[in-house]
């Protein structure tokens, strides 16, 4: 199940009239519902991976127990965590990817080798469980945790339905004590909740759907389009990843705050960024963190001196990359940036004031860098830039007319929007609270207008293939 699905618009109307009106005040049944409805919604994909979260669940549930209660094995159980979260992640994730590099590794030098790689497909979601139940025994062994005694809430936190698919990756810390208590409705949330998921919907639908019906052909056919195609469709890229994940994460942080629970921040106006280290730190902002806290510093971090460090941010992102897909165009994404913030740092290009003109940079430079991340493969890549910065600047293609439109108009109010939050320096989480209730009301209708207009329940989020 997919929040833009029809299915989904009929499952969330009758989880929270069941939360707040059949089980109001009893917030132990209300996580067991919670826990019930996360496998429906997980299930309603392919019920057969529901075995696979449920193991990794009570597997790293009676780790942690383990973990602290115990001082001479409490390194090995927590290997033993590690080594069976990254063994899922590894086998479902990366094998085929680890077998063909291998393969052609050995082909390069002249020997021909054949491995049989395996015909499974990747349970959507994986990578961001995986990371959640991974910080949770990492933090019990740092002694930052303790284990919840409770199976259901553990069981919630790991599935919760919200951010189970695409994130933001909640650590337990935040979301297992919100489990453990009896949440309160309110005014305030209820509109900061519904007014997010407004703007998440219409960030999907109205514009990045739009801007993919635009782009996409020209991304997997790059060699029939001329230059000024191609950078138009890497531009646009950038909008649409943006609008594509932002929106899915404003709809999960809107949809959890309904149901009484305050996710974390994921995204904080990224291309207003004036450099790639303020970028990831606006930019996926749990993925970001979590890297932070769980590689790059446990690597170092900067306490062993500058080579180091630098070592340490490139190996954190050539990772971040490869963790978004089993690819060599996400390794060579995640490397480039690693060695940009490692140079970044060296010789301290960090501005202090925003300008337009380091605005503008930043985003153009990260816009080229997302050509690894979006092209089919290197070849492509490869190609994408020959043409840009060599290529005859003609008219570009824009296909139907009536797409262009479409998706200047959503991308105006898209942005503006976004210039709005940052101008007045309001997060979007609690944007709705602060609206009127007239203006509340007119707003929310125009967006819902809007939805209703471009809806379509066909296209998946980009993340979903994470």
């Amino acid at each position: 199940m997919i929040f833009n699905s029809l299915a989904f618009l009929i499952f969330f109307p009758i989880v929270f009239i069941l939360y707040w009106f059949i089980l109001k005040k009893q917030f132990k049944t209300q996580n067991v519902l919670l826990l019930i409805a996360s496998y429906v919604f997980y299930g309603w994909w392919d019920w057969r991976f529901l075995s696979l979260i449920a193991f990794s669940t009570i597997v790293d549930y009676l780790l942690g127990l383990k973990i602290d209660e115990t001082e001479t094995k409490k390194k090995f159980y927590l290997i033993l965590s590690l080594t069976t979260n990254l063994g899922l992640l590894a086998t479902f994730k990366y094998f085929n990817f680890f077998i063909d590099s291998w393969v052609n590794l050995w082909s390069i030098f002249g020997y021909e080798m054949t491995m049989s790689t395996l015909n499974i497909i990747l349970p959507v979601g994986i990578s961001f469980y995986t990371f959640q139940t991974m910080s949770y025994s990492i933090d019990i062994y740092r002694g930052e945790l303790k284990p919840t005694k409770s199976f259901i809430n553990f069981a919630t936190f790991v599935s919760f339905f919200p951010q189970l698919v695409a994130g933001p990756i909640e650590r337990a810390s935040n979301l297992i004590p919100q489990l453990e208590n009896q949440r309160k409705w309110s005014h305030a949330r209820f509109k900061d909740g519904f007014f997010q998921i407004l703007i998440g919907f219409f960030r999907k639908v109205v514009v990045a759907d739009a801007i993919g019906t635009v782009i996409d052909g020209i991304y997997n056919e790059p060699d029939i389009h001329n230059a000024s195609s191609v950078l138009m469709a890497v531009v646009l890229y950038s909008f649409q990843i943006y609008f594509d994940f932002s929106g899915y994460s404003d709809i999960a942080i809107g949809t959890a705050k309904l149901l009484g629970f305050d996710f974390k921040r994921n995204f904080n106006l990224p291309y207003f960024s004036v450099s790639i280290t303020e970028f990831w730190r606006r930019w996926h902002m749990s993925l970001s963190n979590w890297l932070r806290d769980y590689l790059y510093i446990p690597l170092g971090g900067n306490r062993k001196g500058v080579k180091i460090q630098y070592r340490n941010l490139f190996v954190t992102m050539l990772l971040g990359g490869l963790w978004h897909g089993s690819s060599w165009n996400f390794v060579i994404w995640g490397a480039i940036h690693g060695i940009i913030l490692s140079v970044e740092k060296r010789f301290n290009l960090i501005p202090r004031k925003y300008n337009f003109f380091k605005n503008g940079f930043i985003f153009f430079s990260v816009s080229l860098i997302w050509v690894f991340f979006r092209s089919l493969n290197f070849h492509d890549s490869t190609l994408i830039f020959k043409k840009i910065f060599t290529g005859h600047y003609l008219m570009p293609y824009i296909g139907n007319i009536n797409s262009l439109i479409i998706l200047l108009y959503g991308l105006f109010f898209a942005l503006l929007f976004d210039v709005i939050l940052f101008k007045r320096n309001i997060p979007l989480e609690n944007f709705g609270s602060t609206l009127k209730t007239v203006s509340f009301a007119v707003i929310s209708v125009f967006i819902l207008i809007n939805i209703v207009l471009f809806y379509s329940s066909a296209s998946n989020f980009i993340y979903f293939q994470f």
